[in-house]
């Protein structure tokens, strides 16, 4: 049975792939539509989650049991990270096309090929539904890739907390069961604004940011914690008549229990005020703080991995279990108290790069642990004669 659906999953995939759907560049209609259309059609009720501005911000379906009993998300993000150089690719990023065993597309690693796996397991569920006990629900976020989160903030924060999450990012081999913390800042740098073309130079905002970028690139604090910190953006400046006297630069800090929030803070304060004191007249660097997440891990033993592991090893499969480099919206959710696993799924390569693909025979297998995880999961006691 399980054989006869990795050809819809991979249709609904190759689906998926051709509605872009970059996170904060694309409209997410037409994508909404192929996830809303196809659980329609097999008998669902999925509904669109909007933010307080309209926006939409997730796909939400839930196939409720016949039985009481907890309450279990799937989770995939429905957006995904930009196309990069399109010129680079060995086909459009959105045109789904298989070759040697792989598909290729943006979004088909992360994670439009989770969704549609979920989308088919969510229907079979629903034939068995008198042997379901509790809820399940399926979650596709449309606000992951922006650093937003607003999909699950807008499910989790209003909805019934459920009893565990499995997030379905891709890797056939592991299954992730916590993740590194993330403590993102904004570092606004301040030079004195002046025209381009005047003879008498003032303090320039971007040429100082340069040097913070520099030295924090050169920080050895973090060596031996395991954490790690990225110059991920740089912004600043205007046409090219004025000497720019303000510059963003935006960091990714990765923490663990050895280095966690508090140093990460006075980390970078430490790096930003060395640099200020080498650009006297000009104001201090200020930080802004954007997002905070503490490393988790769940407990050795926890039912939500093990269903997933037990499911693995029917279908011929020797999971370990990792904590992520990577954090993973695992870490938001270890702070509202709801476990979550992450990083099952299909074989990829490529993920949030150049020619991103998935295997697609890894397909079949993936499906059937998931499938047998969730029954174990939501499956109701036999009624006693």
């Amino acid at each position: 049975m399980i054989d006869d659906e990795a050809g819809p999953v991979l249709r609904l995939v190759k689906d998926l792939v051709a509605a872009p759907s970059r996170g904060g560049l694309d409209s997410y209609g037409p994508v909404i539509g192929v996830v809303e259309g196809w659980l329609r059609e097999h008998g669902l009720d999925p509904r669109v989650l909007r933010d307080g501005a309209g926006a939409e911000v997730a796909v939400v379906c839930e196939v409720v049991g016949r039985r009481p009993g907890p309450r279990l998300v799937l989770d995939a993000c429905l957006d995904t990270a930009p196309f990069g150089d399109e010129s680079a690719w060995s086909s459009p990023p959105a045109i789904p096309v298989e070759r040697d065993g792989w598909l290729y597309g943006r979004g088909t690693a992360d994670s439009k090929t989770a969704v549609a796996v979920f989308c088919h397991i969510a229907a079979r569920v629903l034939e068995g539904r008198d042997r379901l006990a509790g809820t399940l629900v399926l979650l596709f976020d449309l606000d992951e890739h922006t650093g937003g989160f607003g999909g699950a903030k807008a499910y989790f924060e209003s909805a019934e907390k459920p009893a565990g999450v499995i997030i379905g990012y891709p890797g056939i081999d592991t299954l992730v069961v916590g993740g590194r913390g993330v403590h993102r800042v904004r570092l606004h740098v301040h030079g004195v604004a002046s025209h381009s073309g005047g003879r008498a130079a003032t303090p320039n905002a971007i040429v100082k940011a340069a040097g913070l970028v520099a030295a924090l690139s050169a920080t050895k604090a973090l060596d031996g914690t395991g954490a790690k910190l990225t110059v991920t953006e740089i912004g600043g400046g205007q046409g090219f008549s004025v000497t720019p006297d303000r510059c963003s630069v935006g960091v990714d800090v990765r923490t663990t229990a050895d280095f966690g929030d508090d140093d990460a803070h006075r980390l970078l304060e430490a790096v930003a005020h060395a640099v200020d004191r080498d650009w006297p007249g000009t104001r201090p660097t200020t930080l802004e703080a954007v997002t905070s997440w503490p490393p988790y891990a769940l407990a050795e033993g926890h039912p939500l991995p093990a269903a997933i592991r037990t499911a693995a090893t029917r279908h011929g499969l020797a999971l370990r279990t990792k904590v992520a480099g990577p954090s993973n919206i695992g870490n938001y959710l270890a702070g509202l108290g709801i476990p979550a696993t992450a990083g099952f799924g299909v074989d990829y390569r490529g993920l949030h790069g150049t020619d991103e693909r998935i295997r697609v025979d890894a397909i079949p297998v993936v499906l059937a642990v998931y499938l047998d995880a969730v029954r174990a999961l939501l499956s109701a006691p036999p009624e006693c004669p």
